[in-house]
Order: structure tokens, then sequence, then C-alpha cells
């Protein structure tokens, strides 16, 4: 696992011991990345929320190709262990701060988001609890681009307040992207 691009490319990241992380590939972060890179809100400048961060490889990508802050997000104490780890060793303590939550259960929010990155365990059924949280807390901003990473074959249909607006398969994942439907986050 590596960053693919910005300051920090090619950068090793640790992961956790065990099976129960599954990073997201390089290839499906370079397409994720090249998506976002042209279209609005810009990843450079921008507050990037990672939600079941894992090793943090798509927060701290984000951060390594210009965005302004990155918070991690999971509760596992392996993940934790990673993500702290991984932001030390990219010296990237002022800009991407960890967070140990569950993500279903987040709370207010500190300040909304512009991009928001989701990668729960495939048919855990945990995206839209994710997703209905960081709505109700205030996560996401009203302009903002949501993303999903789900299993390839798995269904979703998005809650009030987002709607789809494109879907990209790479392999087994298949990446959803998100708009808020109603200009309200």
């Amino acid at each position: 696992m590596r960053i693919v691009a910005g300051r920090h490319r090619g950068r090793v990241l640790q992961t956790p011991p065990g099976l129960d992380t599954r990073p997201t590939s390089d290839r499906a972060r370079e397409a994720l990345f090249s998506i976002l890179e042209s279209g609005r809100p810009a990843v450079r400048g921008a507050r990037f929320l990672d939600l079941f961060a894992g090793t943090g490889a798509v927060g701290l990508e984000a951060v390594s190709r210009g965005a302004a802050e990155a918070l991690l997000v999971d509760r596992g104490k392996p993940a934790l262990a990673a993500l702290r780890a991984n932001v030390a060793r990219l010296r990237e303590e002022q800009r991407v701060r960890v967070l140990a939550a569950d993500a279903t259960r987040l709370g207010r929010a500190p300040h909304p988001f512009d991009l928001v990155f989701l990668d729960p365990p495939y048919r855990s059924g945990l995206a839209l609890p994710a997703l209905a949280s960081a709505l109700a807390g205030g996560w996401i901003a009203p302009e903002a681009r949501v993303i999903l990473e789900v299993a390839a074959g798995e269904t979703f249909a998005p809650p009030a307040g987002l709607q789809v607006e494109s879907e990209r398969r790479y392999g087994a994942a298949r990446l959803v992207f998100l708009g808020c439907g109603d200009g309200q986050g």
C-alpha cells in the first residue's frame, strides 16, 4: 500500500495486521482522484473526511494531492494504530487528525467537509447508517461530493438528501459518487 501521487508519491503505508482491513486498491484510488480532480469541489484546499479509514490511504492521498485537511475515522484498534503510524510517517500531524469513533454514530461535526469518502466493510449494511449519521450531524457541506466504495454487486440506495451522480466499477469494487440532492448537507 502506497501513496499514488502528489507530494508523498510512492511513500509506503503501514497496514493493520489480519484480514479485517481491505484497503482501496491503487487502481481505484488513482481513478477516484482523477475524477475528483476534474470536478467540484476540487481536492486542492478541500476538507476531506475518510470514514472507515482503515490504513488512511484515501485521506492521506487527498492530503498528498493538496487537500487542506483530512479527518480519518475508524474504531478498530489495529486500524487506529496504523492510521496514527501513517500520519506520523508522512509528518502530516498538522493537516491530518485521527478520530476513534463509530462512523454510524458520529455526533456533531467540528465543521462540514467538502469531500467525504466511505469504505465500510463490503455487504455490512453500514453505509446507510453512516451516511445518515453524517448528514444529521452536519459533517457533509451543502456542495459536498460524497464517494462510497461498495462491492461491485452490492445494492445501494442513497438516503434522503443525497443523490447518485455516477458509478464506476474497478474489479471487485464499485465507487458510487453522490451529491447533495436538495443543496443541503
